[in-house]
């Protein structure tokens, strides 16, 4: 009989693991894992200017084929508590949900698997290996997290031939959507320099705000492209505006914009930056002025095309709720997006409909539903007839 994932997640959610400090759950997790019979490694990574962060490499069996489950169980903070309806980290259940901060997003598919996991590693020794790479880092800036215990496992031998990542992708009910893929995100902070002066006298001065605007509507008018089979069409979203003047009667020296493209396969970070300092040099030439850009690394769009290993999921999934999962690129980045650079990448959890809300909650029987679907991918994956 399968085991019940429910205690787990109570404990876990009773670990009040705000990013990047691990409270403890994955001490609980890896304890509940090496009773099964798994390897389990804890692995700090760190640098300078940032925190350690504590990260759990857990696998049982040898050889391929080889499925990792790919989580985290750090979580955003609460917010004023005195909104939440129990405390956030108390584990509380009412009429048959289990409410806490991480219940959805994502211990509860942490749980899931681990259970399920866990009961296939009792059962027997099958044909190959699964293991579970989970970090404290993905909710914060994910530098010493997924992206370095990926390099740790590539150096020791665990690079995975597929990976099935636990984020909340179902929307109305759990199994109506997986993730293939993830559109690409870049920032920008845009700047420009002008010469302070006397709103009076603006012939004396050098306002930069109305060529950064009409840089910023050049840019959110501009059509990127019209989408494609698997990808909504690029957006760009202007998220601040600043020329920090607090006068009434004084034209500033400086004027700073941040946006955020999100992009799918048509583009790349080069392309990208391309047609944006091309609009940059188009405002500077009519305007003057000179704009200065500053781009973070940002994340590349993937996708996993349909395959045996998509279908593996959509069938388990199938036969657990009858549903037939729509395949989707949608909603923002994950950790997905360095699983990709190893091995092919799916992701698949519960309802996203109160991840980092206040109350967040999981309905029981969808998690217990869950570890079962997980429970049927292993088995299936792994080649042997689900019990």
């Amino acid at each position: 009989m399968d085991s019940d994932p429910l205690p787990l997640l109570e404990d876990l959610i009773r670990c009040p693991s705000v990013t990047p400090d691990q409270a403890g759950a994955l001490d609980r997790l890896s304890a509940f894992l090496g009773e099964a019979g798994f390897h389990c490694e804890t692995l700090i990574f760190s640098e300078p200017g940032t925190p350690d962060v504590a990260n759990l490499f857990a696998r049982f069996g040898k050889g391929s084929p080889h499925l990792c489950f790919a989580g985290h169980i750090d979580v955003v903070p609460p917010g004023r508590l005195e909104d939440w309806a129990a405390p956030p980290f108390s584990a509380h259940q009412e009429n048959g949900i289990l409410y806490g901060r991480g219940a959805a997003d994502m211990k509860g598919s942490v749980a899931a698997f681990a259970t399920a996991a866990a009961d296939a590693a009792r059962e027997g020794v099958f044909a190959g290996s699964v293991s579970l790479l989970i970090t404290a880092d993905e909710e914060g800036p994910a530098i010493n997290g997924t992206r370095k215990v990926l390099a740790w496992m590539k150096e020791k031998g665990h690079v995975p031939d597929h990976c099935l990542v636990g984020e909340p992708t179902s929307t109305e009910k759990l199994g109506d959507m997986i993730k293939i893929g993830r559109r690409g995100s870049l920032g920008f902070t845009v700047s420009i320099t002008g010469i302070q002066g006397h709103v009076a006298y603006p012939h004396k001065a050098d306002n930069p705000i109305p060529k950064l605007a009409r840089l910023i509507d050049r840019l959110s008018a501009h059509k990127f492209d019209d989408g494609t089979d698997r990808f909504d069409p690029t957006t760009l979203a202007v998220t601040s505006f600043d020329v920090g003047n607090p006068a009434g009667n004084v034209i500033p020296a400086r004027a700073e914009a941040r946006f955020n493209i999100r992009f799918n396969t048509e583009h790349t970070r080069e392309t990208l930056i391309a047609t944006v300092e091309e609009i940059c040099r188009g405002v500077e030439s009519e305007l003057g002025g000179s704009f200065a850009l500053d781009i973070p690394p940002g994340a590349d769009a993937f996708i996993t095309e349909p395959g045996a290993f998509v279908g593996v999921a959509l069938d388990a999934i199938a036969a657990e709720t009858g549903l037939v999962a729509r395949l989707s690129t949608s909603g923002g980045t994950s950790d997905a997006r360095f699983i990709k650079d190893y091995c092919p990448v799916l992701e698949f959890g519960p309802l996203n409909a109160t991840i980092h809300q206040v109350n967040e909650n999981i309905a029981i029987a969808d998690l217990r539903n869950l570890a079962a679907i997980y429970r049927t991918i292993i088995e299936t994956y792994l080649g042997r007839a689900a019990a």
